[in-house]
């Protein structure tokens, strides 16, 4: 073969690949071991010291490569004498976890703004909904209503009104059955916590009870569209109050 015709059979080719850096090395293959299952939750990573002598690389880039592997939370480190790496639970928890963490630092730098995240978390809150009417366990209805009547019994001002308005809408998703619907919605939802937002007069919060009653029924019901009609009415009547807070 001439060698203009080699050059030309061989032209488009892709034979070659990025070639890793040895920080980027021990980190995909720790990152497998670890998603494989060949190293199981709470299992302790060697030394630094081993692990540079398995890996045939120094110290610091072995450092550099747990740094990254713990900010992807895949590991975490437990200081002292008797401390060490360890292979981090990975879960639908995590995922959540990962999702607050995200969000926080992007509204922090000002990336995405307070609206947005407020217009997704209700958007999901929908399919969660209709999810939950369809799944829902007698226990889910259960714990549900005793929210509810916590919600009743409690004043405007109590310090306790956020984190059950926030129960009630985790456990709506919870009771979806879709554990990566019910972490979006669940983190989404703890970092925009929209009772902090609102102007908490007691026919606000008498006005948010009924709702969240009515909303309880129908997943009790098992009926998907009234489920649905509940939520969005609970959702606009929030935003509408929430805009009014917002533009003073």
């Amino acid at each position: 073969m001439a060698e203009s015709e080699f050059r030309e059979s061989t032209r488009g080719r892709v034979i070659g690949q990025r070639v890793l850096r040895p920080r980027e090395q021990v980190e995909e293959r720790l990152r497998v071991a670890i998603l494989s299952g060949e190293l199981k939750t709470g299992d302790m990573l060697p030394p630094e010291a081993e692990l540079a002598r398995q890996f045939n690389v120094s110290r610091t880039t072995v450092r550099e490569a747990l740094r990254s592997l713990t900010t992807q939370r895949l590991i975490h480190k437990v200081p002292g004498s008797r401390g060490g790496n360890f292979v981090q639970l990975i879960d639908h928890h995590s995922l959540g976890t990962a999702v607050i963490d995200s969000v926080h630092n992007l509204l922090t730098l000002g990336s995405i703004d307070f609206a947005e995240v407020a217009e997704m978390r209700q958007h999901l809150e929908i399919p969660a909904v209709r999810l939950a009417a369809t799944n829902r366990s007698p226990e889910d209805v259960q714990r549900l209503r005793d929210i509810v009547n916590r919600q009743k019994t409690a004043s405007v001002d109590d310090p306790e009104v956020p984190k059950l308005d926030e129960q009630f809408h985790t456990l709506i998703a919870q009771a979806s059955g879709n554990r990566v619907l019910a972490s979006f919605v669940a983190a989404l939802h703890h970092e925009t916590e929209p009772v902090h937002y609102l102007d908490l007069s007691p026919e606000v919060g008498r006005t948010t009870v009924r709702q969240h009653k009515s909303i309880v029924d129908a997943i009790a019901a098992q009926d998907p569209n009234a489920a649905e009609d509940a939520i969005i009415r609970h959702l606009t009547y929030l935003r509408k109050h929430l805009a009014r807070h917002v533009q003073r």
